[in-house]
């Protein structure tokens, strides 16, 4: 299947919500009655500071009336990191017990989502690339559960892109999981970007 990438407006990803938050359950396992609670979160990160996305389309069979895409297929968006924010707030304070800070000048890598069917097709690479390339922030953070050796698809797409750790086996309030924090400085293409 061909894939289109089109960065998304926040107005684009909030009329786009329910597609983008199918692509979520459908890539994380999680039960579909999850949308119900994270449609609020989403849809509130939408009017962030600094709020951009990406998003890949099936490209459509046939072009009706101007249609340019068919369904959305991955979902990748952040946005400007800041005090007050569930996020910052957690790893603030999971860094303060290792006396150690969030940098100043960061984006959020908040979401990032392949439909199960296209995942190791290199669309969560390119999303990322793309979100990332015009971000005028120093540094990309981004949270992912833990997983034995790292081994799963996400593990190696963030290592390939040079992301290194900042948090081991941290657990967020209200997930019993542990969770890697891993942060990249940016832009990509600084000739750290071994992918």
């Amino acid at each position: 299947m061909d894939t289109v990438i089109t960065r998304l407006d926040a107005a684009d990803f909030r009329d786009r919500l329910p597609e983008a938050l199918g692509v979520y359950v459908d890539a994380m396992g999680y039960p579909p009655q999850v949308v119900r609670s994270r449609a609020a979160a989403w849809m509130e990160h939408s009017y962030r500071d600094g709020w951009s996305g990406v998003a890949a389309f099936e490209a459509p069979r046939r072009r009706l009336l101007g249609q340019t895409r068919g369904q959305l297929v991955a979902i990748c968006y952040g946005y400007h990191g800041a005090p007050g924010q569930w996020w910052y707030d957690q790893v603030s304070r999971g860094l303060r017990d290792r006396d150690r800070e969030l940098p100043p000048d960061y984006v959020e890598l908040t979401e990032l989502h392949v439909s199960p069917g296209l995942q190791g097709r290199g669309i969560g690479a390119t999303l990322v690339r793309t979100f990332l390339a015009d971000r005028p922030e120093s540094t990309v953070l981004l949270s992912t559960p833990e997983v034995d050796g790292e081994d799963n698809a996400a593990w190696r797409l963030y290592r390939s892109l040079g992301f290194t750790d900042v948090l081991r086996s941290y657990r967020f309030q209200g997930d019993a999981r542990p969770f890697a924090v891993l942060a990249r400085s940016l832009p990509l293409t600084d000739g750290g970007d071994r992918a």
